[in-house]
C-alpha cells in the first residue's frame, strides 16, 4: 500500500511539474516566427484587425508579437518612420487624453508603476505615436489606445533592441 501512495504522489507531482512548464513556455511565447513575404527586411508591419505587429526578418518571414491598438476612432493608418528610441521615458498626456483625465500628473516618470509607456517606446510621426510597452498587459490583444501600439514590455524590450531609428513602419487595418 505504501508504494502504491508513493507511486501516486511521484506521478502528481510529475503531471503538475508538466503542466507548469507548459504554462510558463505559453505565457513566454509571445512572439513567433511565421511566413510574410513582399516586405524589405527590417521593416515593421502592424496589422490592426488582427492585433499583430510584424517585423521583417528576410522579406519571406517575420516575428509576429501580439498588440493592443488604437480604439474606435483613435486608429490611424499608413507608413511611418521609427523616429526616437527611449528605455523607460517619461510619459506626458498628450491634450486629449488630458481633457478625459484632466486630473492626471503633468509629467509621469520613467519607471514608474503608472507609466503607460513601459520599459521601452519607439516614437513616431513626430512623437504623435509610438509603439511601446505598457503597465497594463491585459490590454495586449485588444482596441484600447489614443493610437499607439502597445506591446508586452519583454516584447518591446526585444523589438528596440532589432530596429534603428529610421526603421519603415506600416499600419494597415
Amino acid at each position: 500500500m505504501g508504494g502504491l501512495l508513493k507511486r501516486a504522489a511521484l506521478f502528481i507531482a510529475i503531471v503538475l511539474m508538466w503542466a507548469l512548464l507548459t504554462a510558463a513556455i505559453a505565457h513566454s511565447a509571445t512572439r513567433e516566427v511565421v511566413p510574410m513575404p513582399g516586405f524589405a527586411p527590417g521593416t515593421i508591419i502592424v496589422k490592426t484587425s488582427e492585433r499583430r505587429l510584424y517585423y521583417i526578418l528576410d522579406g519571406y518571414n517575420a516575428l509576429r508579437f501580439p498588440v493592443g491598438v488604437g480604439k474606435a476612432g483613435q486608429r490611424w493608418t499608413g507608413a511611418a518612420r521609427i523616429e526616437g528610441k527611449y528605455v523607460r521615458p517619461a510619459w506626458e498626456a498628450p491634450d486629449d487624453i488630458r481633457r478625459e483625465n484632466p486630473n492626471l500628473p503633468e509629467v509621469i516618470p520613467g519607471g514608474a508603476p503608472n507609466n503607460p509607456m513601459g520599459a521601452a517606446a519607439l516614437t513616431m510621426r513626430g512623437g504623435e505615436y509610438a509603439i511601446h510597452g505598457t503597465n497594463r498587459p491585459s490590454s495586449i490583444g485588444g482596441f484600447v489606445s489614443h493610437g499607439c501600439i502597445r506591446m508586452y514590455n519583454r516584447d518591446i524590450v526585444a523589438l528596440y533592441q532589432l530596429v534603428q531609428v529610421g526603421t519603415p513602419v506600416i499600419v494597415e487595418r
